[in-house]
């Protein structure tokens, strides 16, 4: 039976967030609606979950030695990644001495960079995916581009967001992509998995919720990417039956492979009927922010519940919705969002600012939200709440 004690007191549960940007807040309020005590953990100050959050650390997630002295300090009742650079010696460490990390020790170590997932799927699944190779020098990087042969893809093993990621199409392009994905890499400069390019008709997002019910899957969600970072995305993408039902089978393989209570977020490539993986990840994903408007239970709100060990008996669909990324460019500490009324004035339009505090290049700030009658109104809906918002970028 799932007890949940009185917040901040000795009965209370408390649970330890690895990461606190924007997908870590929504699960912050979703965790304190049930009473949990959320401490938030990130790299910076006054990172978006921290501004919800009973307590916040600023550590690097890497810092085995600092992590697990805060673990051992406040002894969570859940210890919840939200981010792929943590120092996952330790989180098995803990897992080994009797904490819970969601969904396991394990998942988060095969997840937390793209070597390890690929050949879970691959080599010990048998699950579909693009051709590949690893690389950890620049000549293998060579090398394997020339064999998987071009257009390929380049990825750091361990990014987020489309950081590092660049399309190699002729050999003008390779040294510019080996640098990229030298600097975008979460964890520095490291070993890069080079992808052939697959000719797909579209790509989805497959949110799969493992919780004490069994397996549920959310209608698909299709989205758009500029140099590997959502920008867009819609809830349902249509496909057909037979796809779908492929796509469902290769997340249950997937996420049973992993393991644990909590919601995944399974990338797959559709061309025809024919489904390839390509990655996933254990907790809450940036596609799945349109569940904020489309569903009765936000992609977060469902991490919150199986993480709980409280059951899923349905998730009830809305109507088909869309979301919009609002991406910032500039150098500041200072933004403003302006126009917030006009942007607002159609009926089923929402919009949330995540409160990142500094811009260095490019950062997603915010996401509007929209639903209509089909797919196509709300993605037009959407576009339109955007272009009547204004961002200014302030001076430093």
């Amino acid at each position: 039976m799932t007890k949940i004690g009185t917040v901040l007191s000795k009965v209370g549960k408390k649970a330890l967030l690895c990461g606190s940007g924007e997908l870590g807040k929504e699960v912050t309020i979703e965790l304190q609606r049930y009473g949990i005590e959320v401490i938030a953990l990130d790299k910076y100050p006054n990172a978006p979950a921290m501004q919800v959050a009973h307590k916040s650390y600023v550590l690097s997630m890497l810092d085995g030695e600092k992590l697990q002295a805060i673990i051992e300090k406040e002894k969570p009742d859940y210890i919840i990644p939200e981010i792929e650079a943590i120092a996952t010696p330790t989180l098995e460490k803990m897992e080994k001495e009797g904490f819970r990390v969601i969904p396991t020790a394990h998942a988060t170590f095969l997840t937390m960079n793209r070597e390890g997932i690929r050949r879970l799927a691959a080599e010990e699944l048998g699950i579909p995916t693009s051709p590949y190779q690893f690389a950890s020098t620049k000549e293998e990087f060579i090398q394997a581009v020339h064999d998987i042969g071009m257009p390929c893809v380049v990825k750091p093993i361990m990014s987020s967001s489309g950081h590092g990621q660049s399309v190699v199409r002729n050999e003008n392009d390779i040294e510019r992509a080996w640098q990229n994905a030298q600097e975008g890499g979460r964890a520095g400069a490291g070993r890069v998995i080079v992808e052939g390019f697959i000719d797909f008709d579209y790509e989805i997002t497959l949110l799969t919720v493992r919780h004490i019910g069994g397996t549920t899957f959310l209608k698909p969600i299709g989205h758009h990417q500029v140099d590997g970072d959502y920008r867009e995305s819609w809830q349902p993408q249509a496909m057909s039956p037979e796809a779908l039902k492929k796509a469902e089978e290769i997340a249950a393989k997937i996420t049973g492979a992993l393991g644990g209570y909590g919601i995944f977020g399974v990338e797959l490539f559709i061309k025809g009927n024919n489904v390839l993986f390509s990655e996933v990840s254990p907790r809450p994903h940036d596609t799945g922010m349109v569940t904020m408007i489309s569903q009765d239970m936000s992609e977060f709100a469902l991490h919150a519940r199986a993480i709980l060990g409280l059951p899923i008996p349905a998730v009830r669909f809305y109507r088909p919705s869309a979301s919009k990324a609002i991406v910032v460019e500039g150098d500041t500490d200072k933004v403003e969002f302006d126009n917030l009324e006009n942007v607002l004035s159609e009926p089923d339009v929402q919009i949330r600012i995540f409160g990142k505090a500094e811009v260095n290049g490019h950062r997603r700030l915010g996401v509007l939200l929209a639903s209509a009658d089909t797919v196509e109104e709300a993605l037009d809906k959407v576009n339109r709440a955007y272009a009547k918002l204004k961002v200014n970028v302030l001076p430093r």
